[in-house]
């Protein structure tokens, strides 16, 4: 199960990954479905078009955090996957829910944590002079860009970078290690 929230780029990259390193053969493992807050989101119809499951529940319909957290975990659970992999899904988390899926549930954060937690994590970076930046899968805990760390890349900050520029070579990094951690994960379930 991915949950996203727009383009699903590293969503993308494992779903790739697991066609080619045929997880199914390997693991009795596939993506169960796509599951993003936004249904206009680019990577829903991506899932869509490679004949994965999809379902969209807008938070903004919700009259609260934990009810929209209640219908996605309904919605999460009708597939009953091995693991809860967050692609860029853009929303924080009850407390009853990170522990509904304890163990399971990964997220991939664009910088080399604990550094940076949060937003403009680029940007924070070159405002404060890192030599190196880079990308951290870590299983999800209730405290914010936290928990075990599963897989990081470095990627070195330029002279001359923005936070554009060092964001984009963060993110070809992540569709590297983030299937990565998702098949190590697999191999050892």
């Amino acid at each position: 199960m991915i949950l996203i929230s727009g383009s699903g780029s590293n969503m993308a990259a494992i779903v790739e990954t697991a066609r080619t390193q045929r997880w199914q053969a390997r693991f009795g493992a596939r993506i169960a479905a796509v599951v993003s807050n936004k249904a206009a989101a680019p990577g829903l119809a991506w899932a869509k078009e490679q004949g994965i499951a999809t379902a969209a529940l807008d938070h903004k319909g919700y009259d609260s955090r934990e009810a929209f957290d209640a219908a996605l975990k309904a919605e999460i659970d009708r597939h009953a996957p091995a693991l809860v992999v967050l692609a860029g899904f853009m929303r924080i988390l009850t407390p009853g829910f990170v522990q509904h899926y304890e163990g399971r549930l990964i997220n991939i954060h664009p910088s080399l944590l604990p550094a940076f937690p949060g937003l403009k994590t680029h940007q924070r970076a070159i405002e404060m002079g890192c030599r190196f930046a880079g990308a951290t899968v870590h299983r999800v805990t209730s405290e914010l860009d936290h928990g075990e760390i599963l897989e990081q890349a470095v990627v070195p900050v330029l002279p001359d970078d923005t936070a554009e520029s060092l964001g984009a070579r963060v993110l070809a990094q992540e569709h590297v290690i983030y299937p990565r951690a998702v098949e190590r994960l697999l191999a050892v379930a």
